[in-house]
């Protein structure tokens, strides 16, 4: 299997290359920008399968296929959850949620190699993948949840939530007066309910609501520190690999 890594972070990509060599699969090329991947494409044979990051230091990685016909199959390496989900069900390939996770990582190669014939061509239709992009589709996001204090049940709102945040193997939201309410859902399954206008994913731990933000504080290793309006119980850290998507976010 002919692999490359489309990735402008190279140490994520060093770590993606390292994770798929541990399941047995070679990476023959990384890639960091739009201009150097166009440039590969043009002069090398393409491969069979493309790990693609979307955004790129110097513009979307679908412009690559602006200038160059691919024919390779995709799984795409995003921290932008909402739109690699559409992409994914309008292409039927696969998407792995940075910071990337190695049974995650398995399970979408393994996808892959039940997925591909040899020989068969995956199409990809990069059109409709940037609309969503430019135009992402409207949809609603959950406005409420529904939480059990004692004998009773509470109406939580979402836009009342600061940070949702996992511990223990439970989901909690942490609202603005400073009360914490066990959840019957998982981070995972917020990824598709919560707006992304108004919530990001900080770290495999923490979903913050952008409206109780107070302080952006420079950490070590690249990260960053968010202090937030009331909840002071752990530190937020935002893992290096999502730093600069957190500040596009913020933009």
């Amino acid at each position: 299997m002919n692999v490359i890594i489309i990735e402008d972070e190279k140490p994520a990509a060093r770590r993606l290359s390292r994770l798929l060599s541990e399941l047995g699969v070679e990476v023959s090329t990384m890639l960091h920008s739009v201009d150097e991947s166009i440039a590969w494409f043009q002069n090398h044979s393409h491969p069979d399968l493309i790990f693609l990051d979307i955004q790129l230091s110097d513009g979307l990685s679908f412009e690559i296929f602006d200038v160059v016909e691919v024919n390779s199959a995709i799984i795409f390496t995003t921290a932008f959850d909402e739109y690699a989900l559409q992409a994914f069900k309008l292409n039927s390939i696969d998407y792995l949620l940075k910071p990337i996770d190695d049974e995650e990582l398995e399970q979408a190669v393994k996808k892959y190699r039940n997925f591909k014939p040899a020989g068969q061509k995956i199409s990809v239709d990069f059109n409709d993948i940037k609309k969503l992009l430019v135009d992402p589709l409207e949809r609603e996001y959950k406005k409420r949840f529904t939480v059990k204090v004692g004998q009773h049940l509470k109406i939580v709102n979402a836009d009342e939530v600061e940070c949702f945040y996992s511990e223990n193997k439970g989901t909690y939201a942490a609202t603005s007066d400073g009360r914490n309410y066990l959840l019957d859902t998982t981070l995972e399954q917020l990824e598709e309910e919560l707006s992304p206008k108004i919530f990001f994913r900080v770290s495999r731990k923490f979903y913050v609501n952008i409206n109780y933000i107070k302080d952006i504080i420079s950490y070590t290793n690249s990260r960053l520190q968010i202090k937030l309006n009331h909840f002071n119980e752990q530190e937020i850290i935002v893992s290096r690999e999502r730093v600069k998507d957190f500040k596009l976010w913020l933009e």
